[in-house]
């Protein structure tokens, strides 16, 4: 993941090459040379929730987190794999709770990792606790099927 706030540099995994990707903005992130969707990871805090997650003009994926959680650890990877699997219909954004803590309070994370899908601003759907790719995907699937 970048560093809060920062662009990214994603390669596209369907021709290798790199982009500069925004945390938020107003599309999905397409490759500058061959045009197909690129994974859209970012971190947020506090200050940047709003912008990155509540404006996404993609449905989110808000991943709550803590370093020193195991099982979160676990999950980093899956939520890595949804971001490039479900390229332009998804967008992942980690929030490190321990940094977060109002974020937390406010959306109720009792426990770690805690997984949100958030679309236009709003809460669609959650769950909590360490789930594998397949389950994963299993979830998200429909409720991101109506992206192209």
């Amino acid at each position: 993941m970048n560093p809060e706030n920062q662009d990214a540099i994603v390669a596209c995994p369907h021709c290798g090459r790199r982009n500069r990707v925004q945390p938020a903005a107003s599309g999905a992130p397409h490759c500058g040379n061959c045009g197909r969707p690129l994974p859209w990871l970012a971190d947020a805090s506090e200050d940047t929730f709003e912008a990155t997650v509540e404006r996404s003009p993609l449905p989110t994926l808000v991943d709550f987190w803590a370093p020193w959680c195991g099982p979160c650890r676990m999950v980093e990877p899956v939520v890595r794999k949804m971001s490039t699997d479900l390229a332009g219909r998804l967008k992942v954004v980690r929030v490190n709770s321990d940094e977060a803590p109002r974020l937390s309070q406010r959306f109720q994370v009792l426990s770690i990792p805690t997984l949100m899908l958030f679309e236009r601003g709003q809460v669609r759907d959650r769950v909590t606790g360490a789930i594998d790719a397949s389950r994963m995907r299993a979830w998200l699937e429909p409720l991101v099927a109506a992206r192209p």
